[in-house]
């Protein structure tokens, strides 16, 4: 019996000869929800790198979610392709299991929205494979190298690709900090929400429940100007040349959450941070940092 049949359990490992074992997770699991809906958030990175491929880029793939019936499974399709109108075409890579509408190196077509992951392999790096991040994050620490060896690749936290934009949590942390690199103050104030983050401190310091409103206005303009003068005596952070990777999100509430930050610096440092963001009526925006680790 396979490693990942150990781990997993037998009837949810199909060991297939000449290839990596195949592990099926419920898409009820929190971690492959995620994957899932990240491979959606980052999608047009991998559309415009295929579109364009770069010489450090040497492998692309894409998993599709194929349907028969009741049954259902997700196949990763090699020499990956799209169309004018969005749709995907490309090669089964792996032998089916449970359905039997496509088999092993059929060429395909589907919709771009039944794409349930993507990966590139770039200078030997894993970016995207966001299902198989979720499947590897499950192991045990101790397991963890045996599986990378079995499917021959090097996963760290990757590279994360979210849209510049106040759309999501990621994008939001991703606006501020080129907001820092154009040296853009206002730009910069546009990613926060002052009020917000006032009520959050002052919640954190245990006051009454109700805190009246004018504490709230004076420590919001507090906050503020302490925002402004901190960039007018020591400049704007250093986010220049950082690459990002989002590992984990942590709901609070709907219009709450700590995300988790890894920057990759140039000299082969990385720093992780968790940021508390809330999705206020012009987008999502950024309140600070609820913790770092070196």
């Amino acid at each position: 019996m396979g490693l990942l049949s150990k781990i997993f359990g037998k009837k949810n490992v199909e060991e297939r000869k000449g290839e990596p074992d195949m592990v099926y997770i419920s898409n009820a699991d929190e971690r492959m929800r995620w994957a899932i809906e990240k491979a959606g958030l980052t999608l047009w990175y991998f559309e415009e790198s295929l579109s364009n491929p770069q010489q450090h880029q040497a492998y692309f793939s894409v998993k599709a979610h194929i349907r028969d019936g009741e049954y259902s499974e997700h196949i990763w399709l090699t020499e990956p392709r799209f169309d004018g109108e969005g749709n995907l075409f490309g090669t089964v890579g792996n032998e089916p299991v449970d359905v039997k509408t496509v088999k092993l190196n059929q060429k395909i077509g589907i919709s771009s929205d039944d794409i349930s992951d993507w990966m590139i392999i770039e200078n030997g790096r894993l970016i995207g494979g966001y299902t198989i991040r979720a499947i590897r994050d499950g192991l045990p620490e101790k397991d963890k190298a045996a599986f990378d060896d079995s499917i021959g690749l090097y996963i760290d936290e990757g590279v994360d690709h979210f849209k510049v934009n106040l759309e999501t949590p990621e994008g939001a942390i991703l606006s501020i900090e080129k907001a820092y690199i154009n040296k853009d103050i206002d730009a910069a104030m546009g990613c926060k929400d002052f009020y917000e983050e006032a009520k959050s401190l002052l919640s954190g310091m245990n006051m009454a429940v109700e805190i009246d409103q004018d504490i709230i206005n004076e420590t919001a303009e507090v906050l503020k100007l302490s925002f402004i003068n901190n960039i007018e005596e020591h400049g704007f952070p250093d986010f220049s040349n950082i690459q990002n990777a989002f590992p984990e999100r942590k709901k609070i509430d709907n219009t709450h959450w700590v995300i988790t930050e890894v920057c990759w610096y140039p000299d082969g440092g990385k720093s992780v941070q968790l940021l508390n963001t809330f999705k206020s009526p012009k987008g999502w925006v950024v309140l600070g940092v609820v913790d770092s680790v070196e």
